[in-house]
């Protein structure tokens, strides 16, 4: 098999591959980019992860917001990107308050074992309390018409190569005011609320939809940026139900032939 790649850091890259045909045959196409990425706060190494290479000064921002590293994007004094051919290293500053909060959480998680009570601290962190959002309109019924169509002509990456997810934050007349891919559900998430948070974006009334399912992470995520509705294209869990319910997001599932189904929330309204 012939699997020649050229690689880059935009996205995606293109790749040779053998055509299983009579005669067999040789054809490039695009596949979606994934590297190694390291980020630090303020000199220690906290995660590594993988990504789309894509969008990493948003990604940081929301995964620091959604991991509770930092309370709001006035903590989030800089950080500095340093790219290779197959892994990136993001040096980030947080405030003094920020840093001393994520240092204490690292002594929890590493505390004593073998007293049958280690793994609270973790349990703790998997499913934290939050601040319960302010409750939202719902979104008319025709705002939730077409949206895998405008989702297809959002994705830059997806008519690239597919196999990516992606995420949009849209208006109440549809207007796409923002779309992140990734490879990662989770990753598209966070860079979407990073470029959120970073342009100031955020109005109660504009929608968040997501291509891929919805687990608890993600409601966790939409809660902890304060995003009061949250639409997907595939169903939800039932943990993301009672988390949405608890917390008071708006959570709606858009399937690809029936009607909108809310989980979370009041009747979508007809109007």
């Amino acid at each position: 098999m012939n699997s020649d790649t050229h690689n880059n850091l935009s996205g995606f890259a293109r790749c040779n591959a053998q055509i299983l045909d009579e005669p067999p045959s040789v054809d490039e196409f695009v596949l979606p980019e994934e590297v190694a990425l390291s980020i630090s706060y303020n000199g220690i190494n906290h995660a590594v992860m993988l990504v789309t290479p894509t969008d990493i000064k948003d990604f940081v921002t929301g995964f620091s917001l959604t991991s509770g590293i930092i309370e709001h994007r006035r903590q989030l004094y800089g950080m500095s990107i340093e790219k290779y051919d197959e892994h990136i290293n993001v040096e980030v500053e947080i405030s003094n308050q920020a840093f001393w909060a994520l240092k204490s959480r690292r002594r929890q998680l590493a505390g004593a074992s073998g007293c049958g009570l280690c793994g609270i601290e973790a349990l703790e962190a998997a499913l934290p309390a939050l601040i319960p959002l302010k409750t939202s309109d719902l979104p008319s019924a025709g705002r939730l018409q077409n949206l895998r169509e405008i989702m297809n002509q959002a994705q830059t990456l997806g008519k690239q190569s597919g196999a990516v997810h992606a995420a949009l934050y849209i208006d109440t007349h549809q207007n796409i005011l923002s779309c992140r891919e990734d490879i990662g559900r989770h990753n598209a998430f966070d860079k979407l609320i990073g470029d959120i948070t970073n342009k100031q974006l955020h109005g109660p009334e504009n929608l968040v939809v997501l291509s891929s399912r919805c687990s608890l992470e993600l409601v966790q995520k939409a809660v902890r940026a304060q995003l009061p509705v949250l639409v997907t294209l595939s169903a939800p869990t039932a943990m993301a139900v009672r988390w949405a319910t608890r917390y008071r997001l708006t959570l709606i599932h858009v399937p690809r032939r029936d009607a909108p189904r809310v989980y979370s929330g009041e009747v979508v309204a007809t109007t």
